[in-house]
């Protein structure tokens, strides 16, 4: 490969996943008729799908592609609890596939942008009084320790009782190296970062704490607020304008991510990037709906998104990532939404998941067709 072209590999996922990925993957065709860039995209089975075809959620054959490409863009996976239900416990998605991604390229660095422009406010359940200027958040979640990855266990104790155990661990490389990321992204934006933890309950949380206090003198610029987590939830729907930088274990980021998308009024606005030493992947942070599924009204802007993530974050295509961001950012200040975002009577015009991913690649060569 030479420096201008790029192999990724495409995993379509479940649900919604396959018609909102055909709307994302058009961006590399634009970009290759703009720019002297070359995309090889290879497909490959991943999630409940390639369960029901292979037997297996994460098939040798895609660890094998994965393992071979420059970066990887994941669709949604998952289905119903009913159709799950289908799936043995340990291959359903999340523990089949999404799991073992993680810890296969230990992506190890979750980042969640957490965004709604001025003219984007309409689409927040907050009143304008406190989404005032926009929102503007990263979020920074660890995403291969702590209670999603410990020891667990279950069975029936000596009094007879069904019982359950799961082991929260980490250690202070785990806990250093996702806060020099989180120091580091705090460094380029606004100099401030909310450590977000529960020190008064959780011992983990005190030995993240130690570690924080030995990483942030590696940052004398960046000043740090200490925020417990549910004091955390509570002030992003009281004065999300607050946050800048946010970074958190796991479960913390788990939990709270959503409610960033909440607090957006859709996890479809909040695409993501789980990046490794070595490799990396991007995904959207919503779920693969599949009530929803090849009806055509998903919006497919966190799949866009996590393209433009993927060009500036992998391949370093920071200033053809910005041309994806305004593409995508310019369709909805320009009025236009799609139904899954926006009631009928919401006085924006809703589009189809086709329809606005053309606008969306329209914009783009616009953009990119100027000097």
């Amino acid at each position: 490969m030479t420096s201008n072209s790029f192999k990724i590999a495409i995993l379509d996922g479940d649900g919604i996943g396959p018609e909102i990925m055909k709307q994302a993957v058009r961006v590399f065709d634009v970009l290759k008729k703009h720019r002297d860039l070359d995309f090889e995209l290879i497909s490959a089975k991943f999630g409940a799908s390639a369960y029901f075809e292979t037997g297996k959620a994460f098939p040798d054959e895609t660890k094998e592609i994965c393992d071979s490409v420059d970066a990887i863009l994941k669709g949604p996976v998952g289905l119903s609890h009913e159709e799950s239900q289908k799936i043995p416990v340990n291959e359903q998605p999340e523990r089949g596939a999404i799991l073992p991604l993680r810890a296969r390229y230990n992506t190890y660095a979750n980042f969640r942008p957490i965004y709604l422009s001025k003219n984007m406010a309409h689409f927040s359940p907050l009143k304008p009084e406190i989404i005032r200027d926009g929102i503007d958040i990263l979020l920074i979640r660890e995403l291969v320790g702590g209670l999603y990855f410990g020891a667990k266990d279950r069975g029936v104790n000596a009094q007879g009782l069904r019982y359950v155990k799961e082991s929260l661990e980490y250690d202070e490389t785990q806990i250093s190296q996702i806060l020099h990321v989180a120091f580091q992204q705090a460094e380029k934006r606004k100099k401030v970062l909310h450590n977000i933890h529960k020190s008064n309950v959780l011992i983990s949380s005190v030995l993240w704490n130690e570690v924080l206090d030995e990483v942030r003198n590696d940052y004398p610029g960046v000043e740090v607020k200490h925020l417990l987590v549910d004091a955390a939830a509570t002030a992003l729907c009281l004065n999300p304008g607050q946050f800048d930088v946010m970074v958190m274990e796991n479960m913390f980021g788990d939990i709270l991510s959503d409610q960033g998308g909440g607090i957006l009024g859709s996890l479809g606005l909040m695409p993501s990037a789980c990046i490794g030493p070595d490799k990396a992947y991007y995904e959207p942070s919503h779920g693969s709906a599949p009530d929803i599924a090849g009806k055509n009204i998903a919006n497919p802007y966190s799949m866009i998104g996590s393209v433009a993530m993927l060009l500036d974050m992998s391949l370093k295509l920071q200033a053809e990532a910005d041309a994806v961001w305004r593409s995508m950012r310019s369709v909805f200040e320009a009025g236009y939404s799609t139904a899954d975002l926006s009631p009928k009577d919401s006085g924006v015009e809703i589009l189809s998941t086709e329809d606005f991913g053309d606008k969306v690649m329209t914009k783009l060569d616009e953009i990119l067709s100027t000097p």
